[in-house]
């Protein structure tokens, strides 16, 4: 069946997309949550009314994920994460930390866009990980990993500096 879509549809496309789906899908799914239209004379006229309104969305949408790619690529995210003295860590980094953390710098991001390499990190180190912004845009942020007893090191340096330069 061909169905116009009303909004974004993920695994599937963006508002005003023309998309031949399954009878079963539009009938079950995109009909009755009003997420799509049915493919007809009516239907194309109203939407291609609004064809400018959608694609100023679809650029604004460009614009934000843009600015976003170069706030996340300048930053490098640091975790203080309980490790052994070898360096391997009790437990591991995955997706959900890393948008934990994204979330206390104030970027809300969800999990499920977050590409780790391996899945997880185990090991403290410095890594890079992948976020998939709007479309094909891809940001790579630096990442950190250190051990608690590293973490708690550099603070007290730090506030020792803090403190000298008070002085």
């Amino acid at each position: 069946m061909k169905v116009i879509l009303n909004v974004d549809v993920n695994h599937l496309g963006e508002e005003g997309d023309v998309k031949n789906v399954a009878n079963g899908y539009a009938r079950n799914y995109l009909l009755p949550r009003n997420l799509a239209v049915p493919y007809n004379d009516a239907t194309v006229m109203i939407f291609e009314a609004r064809k400018a309104e959608i694609e100023a969305r679809k650029e604004q949408k460009r614009k934000d994920s843009a600015s976003l790619k170069e706030k996340l690529e300048a930053l490098t995210l640091e975790l203080a994460m309980p490790a052994a003295a070898n360096g391997k860590l009790f437990g591991a980094v995955t997706s959900h930390v890393v948008a934990e953390a994204l979330a206390k710098q104030g970027f809300e991001i969800e999990r499920k866009r977050i590409e780790i390499a391996g899945s997880t990190i185990k090991q403290v180190g410095s890594y890079h990980f992948n976020v998939k912004l709007y479309e094909s845009q891809v940001a790579e942020v630096k990442l950190n990993v250190k051990s608690q007893d590293e973490a708690k090191a550099d603070n007290a340096k730090k506030e020792e500096k803090a403190e000298a330069k008070a002085e």
